[in-house]
């Protein structure tokens, strides 16, 4: 976690180089020079260009569980959706790729589901709460839909989608 400044705080200005004691005789270091002399580098710049120093936690990105606890207890919602997709994987690989894709696409709506129903999923957390929902459930919808619309002999029929075919055809 970074450590905050305190308003009182050298550098905790609104503006690059607030906060800091001008030199000798209240003139700043280098003043007299070409303009810009003795600032720091960015100083007046604006906030374009700045070097990011952290990053922030997603939020629910913490523990799934206290610190004491072993590293696959905190991340149980991570290694439940990789566990059941390696499993679907596995499946599809010896041949039973319905069945097998469907548990792919399951684990990604599950997926969805703990991330919405758990105030803290460990490293499930890659993005905001609503953007990991969402696209952990729209993925876990399509791979679950196409598994299931896949030939030959599919277990959902959409009418439309045949016509579909037929007129690019």
């Amino acid at each position: 976690m970074r450590a905050e400044k305190e308003p009182g705080e050298p550098g905790a200005g609104a503006e690059p180089g607030a906060g800091k004691e001008p030199g000798a005789g209240g003139k700043e270091p280098g003043a007299g020079k070409e303009p810009g002399a003795g600032r720091e580098p960015g100083a007046g710049k604006g906030r374009r260009f700045q070097l990011t120093r952290d990053t922030a936690r997603p939020e629910g990105g913490g523990r799934a569980a206290p610190g004491d606890a072993p590293a696959p207890a905190r991340q149980w919602p991570l290694l439940a959706v990789m566990g059941v997709t390696g499993l679907g994987l596995l499946i599809t690989a010896f041949d039973a790729f319905r069945v097998g894709t469907l548990l792919i696409g399951l684990a990604m709506i599950g997926g969805a589901v703990l991330r919405w129903a758990l105030p803290s999923v460990g490293m499930l957390a890659v993005r905001s709460r609503f953007t990991d929902m969402i696209t952990y459930g729209g993925l876990g919808v399509a791979i679950l839909l196409l598994s299931l619309m896949a030939q030959p002999h599919p277990w959902l029929k959409v009418p439309f989608l045949e016509d579909i075919l037929h007129f690019t055809v």
